[in-house]
C-alpha cells in the first residue's frame, strides 16, 4: 500500500463511518479497485483508520462526553457495546475472511438498500428525542442490532440507527446514539488489531503496534490516514445530521442499491476478483 493509496482509504473511511451505507465494504471496494495487495498491514490499515474518525465524534461531541456528572451516558455505551465485543471476540477470524469478500459486501449493499427504502415508513411514531430517555435494555438492544454490521457491507451506523428507531428513538437521536456508540465499538476493535491479535508478517507473529512502529512507511501511512480520516469524517458528521431530518434514509437506499448492483456486476465481468 502506498501513501496515495492510505489517503485514498482515509478518504473513504471519513465519509462513510457514520453514513448508512457502510465504511468496511467501501474500503473494500477501493481497494480491489486499486488493486491493492492484501497483506497484513493493508489489513490493519483498514480497521486501525478508524482511530480519526472516532476522534471527530469525541471532538465534535465533547461536551457530552466529557460531562463526568452524568455517568448514566457512559453506562449505557458500556452495557450497547458488550454484543459487539463478546460477539467479535468469538468470531473473529471468520469475521477476517468476510473482510476479503467484494461479493458479500455487493450482496449486503443492495440488501440493505431495500430495506432503507422503507425505514423511514416503517418507524412513524417514533417519541424518544432525549438520550437520557434511552433505558440500559433500549442500549442493549440497539447494541445487538449493531452486530449486524459484523458482515461487511451492512453498515454499523445503518444496523444501530435502524435498531435506535426500532427502540422508538427519533431519527435524530438514533443518529446521534449511534456516533456515541461508534466509539466504544471501534475502539474496541482497533486495540484488538492493534495490542492484542498476531498478525503473520514474513511468517513470524507480530503485534499489530510493532507492525506500524517497526517500519517508518507504515508509520507515516498511519498518522497520515488517521488525520485525513479525522478532517473527512467531521464534516460527513455535520452534513449527515442535516441531511437526515431533512430526507430520511430512501436517497441512501438507492445510493446502496445502486452501489451495490454495479459492484456485483464489476465482479462477474472479472473486472474486481471476487
Amino acid at each position: 500500500m502506498t501513501l496515495f493509496q492510505a489517503i485514498i482509504i482515509a478518504i473513504v473511511e471519513g465519509i462513510t463511518e457514520y453514513l448508512p451505507v457502510s465504511s468496511t465494504g467501501h474500503m473494500i471496494i477501493a481497494s480491489s479497485l486499486m488493486d491493492i495487495h492484501k497483506e497484513e498491514f493493508t489489513k490493519l490499515f483498514e480497521v486501525a483508520v478508524q482511530l480519526g474518525a472516532i476522534l471527530a465524534v469525541v471532538v465534535l461531541y465533547y461536551k457530552k462526553f466529557f460531562d463526568f456528572k452524568r455517568w448514566q451516558f457512559y453506562l449505557k455505551l458500556i452495557i450497547a457495546v458488550i454484543p459487539a465485543i463478546v460477539l467479535g471476540y468469538l468470531f473473529s477470524d471468520k469475521i477476517d475472511e468476510m473482510l476479503e469478500s467484494p461479493t458479500t459486501v455487493g450482496v449486503t449493499l443492495l440488501v440493505g438498500g431495500i430495506f432503507l427504502l422503507f425505514i423511514d415508513q416503517l418507524f412513524t411514531k417514533n417519541t424518544i428525542d432525549q438520550e437520557e430517555a434511552i433505558s440500559n435494555k433500549k442500549a442493549f438492544t440497539i447494541g445487538i442490532w449493531q452486530c449486524l454490521a459484523m458482515m461487511p457491507g451492512v453498515s454499523r451506523s445503518a444496523a444501530s440507527i435502524i435498531g435506535g428507531m426500532q427502540q422508538k428513538l427519533t431519527r435524530r437521536l438514533a443518529a446521534e446514539f449511534s456516533f456515541f456508540l461508534a466509539v466504544p465499538t471501534m475502539c474496541a476493535a482497533t486495540g484488538h488489531s492493534l495490542f492484542l491479535k498476531d498478525w503473520k508478517v514474513n511468517g513470524v507473529e507480530t503485534k499489530g503496534y510493532e507492525m506500524i512502529l517497526n517500519d517508518s512507511h507504515n508509520l507515516t501511512a498511519f498518522i497520515t490516514g488517521n488525520i485525513v480520516a479525522f478532517v473527512v469524517a467531521m464534516i460527513a458528521i455535520k452534513f449527515f445530521i442535516g441531511f437526515l431530518q431533512r430526507y430520511g434514509f430512501r436517497l441512501f437506499g438507492w445510493y446502496r442499491i445502486i452501489a451495490g448492483i454495479i459492484l456485483l456486476i464489476l465482479i462477474f465481468s472479472g473486472v474486481i476478483h471476487s
